[in-house]
């Protein structure tokens, strides 16, 4: 007995070690140094909603309009967004387009992109009425600014974020809108837009797939807010004209001109990786750390984000705040200003 009682102790008290071994080691991955504090990768932006699509309808060419519905929903104001979690867990920002003092639903619209990424066409295909949908939001970057003019310019489904501004001017207010696109037929909410009462000038593109932004300008008051969103080459054209302008954007700018290579220490697993000029932060980590949560890949979800403990970053996303941006980053699309970069990973 004696004999049997030793060993029970021993066993026990091994297993107690195991025990307090791993709980060590889980708050420190490199024990015995210092544990680190928890990181924040994928911390939500905002709490999420679960909505009940109930309209899925087509608009224009390759448009449809969803309207989500529930209760007691979040007020927004002209220029916000939502993040619409897709059923496939794509995670994907739609303007708001209709009415923000309605809290019982959110409306919609997304155009299909034939060579996208994936999420237009699982909206258009997919996503239908009686589907349940998550939702994140709303939030706004896009704030409608107060000012005594307007100038909006709006390509194709760019329309959306700047239609609920129109609705919200007060009576009297000096707007002017130039909504461009392809066709009328592809131009949603164009019946709507020529009914209101305001200078509008729809005209489908030319040649060089721009409208004539310089008799646009030249007969608006200097003083005037400009707003655009469209694709990137009518924002990067009016952006030229107007340095000023407020503009909106759900893809990220794609040139690489000027990227160089670095180095990303990640600091919790002791690895040291290189970051090519024509690649990211997250594809180097996830070759290293394929389980590191990503969505978008655009630098507007926030799903990605991490925190850096030593470097400075070329923030190029779209969401983080300036107190955000003092230690963390959006792996997916911000780069390092300098030779190396240290996270907390």
């Amino acid at each position: 007995m004696p004999r049997l009682t030793t060993v029970a102790v021993v066993a026990g008290a091994a297993l107690l070690a195991r025990r307090a071994m791993r709980r060590r080691i889980q708050t420190s991955p490199l024990w015995p140094m210092p544990a680190l504090d928890e990181p924040i990768s994928g911390r939500p932006r905002s709490r999420a909603l679960r909505l009940l699509v109930t309209a899925h309808e087509k608009v224009a060419d390759g448009v449809v309009r969803l309207r989500l519905e529930g209760h007691d929903l979040p007020r927004w104001e002209p220029g916000a967004h939502l993040d619409l979690v897709l059923p496939s867990g794509l995670v994907r920002q739609y303007s708001l387009c209709g009415d923000p003092e309605d809290t019982s639903s959110y409306t919609v619209a997304t155009r299909l992109v034939e060579d996208g990424r994936g999420g237009s066409r699982e909206v258009h295909e997919q996503v239908q009425e009686g589907l349940e949908l998550e939702v994140r939001g709303p939030r706004n970057r896009f704030p409608l600014v107060q000012a005594q003019s307007y100038v909006f310019v709006a390509g194709g489904i760019g329309i959306t974020p700047i239609l609920p501004m129109l609705r919200a001017l007060p009576e009297g207010t000096d707007w002017r809108l130039l909504y461009c696109g392809r066709t009328r037929a592809s131009m949603p909410f164009l019946e709507e837009i020529e009914k209101l009462h305001g200078n509008v000038t729809v005209v489908p593109e030319d040649e060089s797939g721009l409208p004539d932004l310089d008799a646009l300008f030249t007969d608006s008051p200097e003083d005037a807010a400009v707003y655009c969103c469209g694709p990137e080459g009518l924002m990067a054209a009016v952006e030229a004209r107007v340095p000023q302008v407020h503009l909106e954007r759900f893809a990220p700018r794609t040139s690489t001109e000027g990227n160089r290579s670095f180095e990303v220490e990640l600091r919790r697993s002791g690895r040291v990786l290189t970051v090519p000029a024509d690649s990211t932060v997250l594809a180097a980590v996830r070759k290293e750390l394929p389980d590191t949560l990503y969505s978008c890949e655009q630098g507007f979800c926030g799903t990605c984000q991490q925190r850096v403990l030593e470097g400075e970053v070329d923030h190029r996303d779209e969401l983080l705040t300036d107190a955000e941006r003092d230690d963390s980053m959006l792996i997916c699309v911000s780069r390092a200003r300098g030779e190396r970069l240290a996270l907390d990973m």
